[in-house]
């Protein structure tokens, strides 16, 4: 009686080991949120545009963007308690890096285990500009550092990030070669812009920036900054100046009557209001035809 009584005890005690060991490993793994899906959280808007490309189509993957779409560039945007919340949640974090988000540290000092992707690193950079994914060819980089964190993280969806890093990357392939013919003959190559985030563009299609208005695209200008900003276009007698979305219309206005030259807009990828997969390409091919149409 007495050993059956331990043999009872004995299967009782494994039965429970067994049950606490495969609950402990399953809060362990990077499917731990409920419903079994991993949280991927982006940074910001041209990140998000990028995993959104490479997680195409995996099912178990919950995709979030952590700022609002129209936050544009991240130098001086602050967590906010929402933001937190959703960083507790992520299993995996994606980040431009190269110092766009000003809050990586207290991404970091609240989750130090958290498995992070830096979208930019390897990329080379001019004067430290974090804006790489201006550039296709820097953007495909990027999109390769996204796809190889992902499997890096979550080897078991290898073969669809692999396959949809493919498909992503012949799409941008084309973009850049349809914009380089298209671009190659303009009769000017001398712009000015209103925001620091298009030196690799430039670059990339052989244009040369005259002049970096430092304004961000949702700040309205002071009269003072007007005014330096019409005696930069005058001096350099650049017709074709070029602002982002959101720049504020009343100034463009007064820009273009005081200087003669035309303002146009050109989309560095960083805000917009939807979550379409294209949405990078068909930004860049706008761009296309905005220059073609200023520089002709």
């Amino acid at each position: 009686m007495e050993n059956i009584l331990k043999k009872f005890f004995i299967r009782i005690f494994c039965a429970v080991f067994f049950l606490t060991t495969v609950l402990s490993c399953a809060s362990c793994g990077n499917s731990s949120v409920s419903g079994g899906k991993i949280n991927v959280v982006t940074s910001f808007y041209p990140v998000y545009l990028a995993a959104l490309n490479i997680t195409d189509g995996v099912s178990d993957v919950n995709l979030i963007n952590l700022t609002p779409y129209a936050t544009g560039c991240l130098h001086d945007y602050q967590l906010t308690s929402a933001d937190l919340k959703t960083v507790e949640k992520a299993d995996i974090f994606i980040a431009n890096g190269l110092n766009m988000e000003n809050f990586l540290d207290k991404v970091t000092e609240s989750r130090p285990e958290l498995n992070t992707i830096y979208a930019g690193e390897n990329i080379a950079t001019i004067d430290e500009n974090p804006h790489v994914w201006v550039s296709i060819g820097n953007y495909i980089k990027y999109v390769e550092n996204i796809a190889q964190g992902l499997i890096k993280y979550d080897p078991a969806n290898m073969s669809k990030y692999s396959e949809n890093l493919e498909i992503y990357k012949e799409e941008l392939l084309d973009l850049k070669q349809e914009m380089e013919e298209n671009l190659k003959n303009l009769s000017s190559r001398d712009i000015i812009v209103f925001h620091e985030a298009f030196p690799y563009f430039a670059e990339e299609f052989n244009l040369n920036i005259l002049a970096s208005i430092e304004r961000e695209p949702d700040e309205a200008p002071s009269a003072r900054e007007l005014a330096d900003t019409i005696d930069i276009i005058n001096e350099s007698g650049c017709r074709a100046v070029f602002a982002e979305p959101g720049y504020s219309q009343p100034a463009i206005d007064v820009i273009a009557r005081e200087t003669g030259a035309k303002v146009y807009i050109l989309d560095p990828v960083s805000s917009n209001i939807y979550d379409k997969k294209d949405a990078y390409i068909t930004a860049m091919r706008q761009n296309m035809t905005t220059l073609m149409e200023a520089l002709k």
